[in-house]
């Protein structure tokens, strides 16, 4: 449990609870807070700056909506992981979780051969009901879940296993069986989190998620994969570059 050094100035016209809040942002930035680390409660908090439980309840409040500290019941307070920023190429998030050294790790949730959904069929160009190979994945980074992945291969484009997918990303493993990806259409929306995903990535029910869909074709014009993810929007963004034309 870290201890920030804290201190208020009773005769500035700064509101104490922000004053409160500025130095713990300060002490999370700087690093003197690490990811994942769990703050003093409240009483200890306002027994040491001589303040009122409302006055730091509000002060963390106030860094729980910045989305810099999150409260978990049984836990504390501890500080947010730092936010995976990705840029919008064709990579998976594995690949980009790695260069990161973001320590990426699988659980493989369902791996199976299913009748192509409608949706499925089409993006794949496949007869509806056609055989495919479904993968569902929850991935982390270090210790703490990041996204729900929900993949649609070709039948006999590939057949990893779970140990496959828990070890590699499923681009790695697709260039691995001589398949060259080229081009995408690639879909980044929102919605928010049902039941069961609120509970496999740790959020409350509700909360907002990002979404992304994408349908990734080799360099022979084959769709070879259709995915259907979502991330967490505390923990996650999309990054793009646009130019003027």
């Amino acid at each position: 449990m870290n201890r920030p050094a804290l201190s208020v100035d009773r005769n500035s016209p700064v509101p104490l609870y922000f004053q409160v809040a500025q130095q713990l942002e300060a002490a999370i930035r700087d690093g003197k807070v690490a990811p994942g680390e769990r703050l003093e409660n409240e009483v200890q908090l306002a027994d040491r700056c001589g303040l009122s439980r409302p006055t730091v309840r509000q002060a963390i409040q106030h860094l729980v909506d910045k989305g810099l500290l999150v409260r978990k019941r049984g836990v504390g307070t501890q500080v947010v992981q730092a936010q995976v920023r990705r840029s919008v190429e064709l990579t998976s998030l594995y690949d980009d979780l790695a260069a990161a050294g973001g320590e990426p790790r699988t659980e493989v949730l369902e791996l199976d051969t299913v009748e192509a959904p409608d949706q499925v069929a089409k993006e794949l160009g496949v007869p509806p009901g056609a055989p495919v190979a479904k993968l569902r994945r929850l991935r982390y980074t270090g210790a703490e879940p990041l996204a729900l992945l929900t993949n649609y291969l070709p039948g006999g484009l590939l057949e990893p296993t779970a140990a496959d997918l828990a070890e590699h990303g499923l681009y790695e493993l697709l260039r691995a069986a001589g398949i060259n990806l080229r081009i995408a259409n690639q879909t980044i929306g929102a919605r928010s989190a049902t039941a069961a995903e609120a509970q496999a990535l740790d959020e409350r029910r509700g909360v907002p998620l990002l979404t992304m869909t994408r349908t990734a074709y080799d360099d022979k014009g084959r769709a070879v994969e259709y995915g259907s993810h979502v991330y967490r929007a505390s923990r996650y963004s999309f990054a793009l570059t646009l130019v003027e034309r």
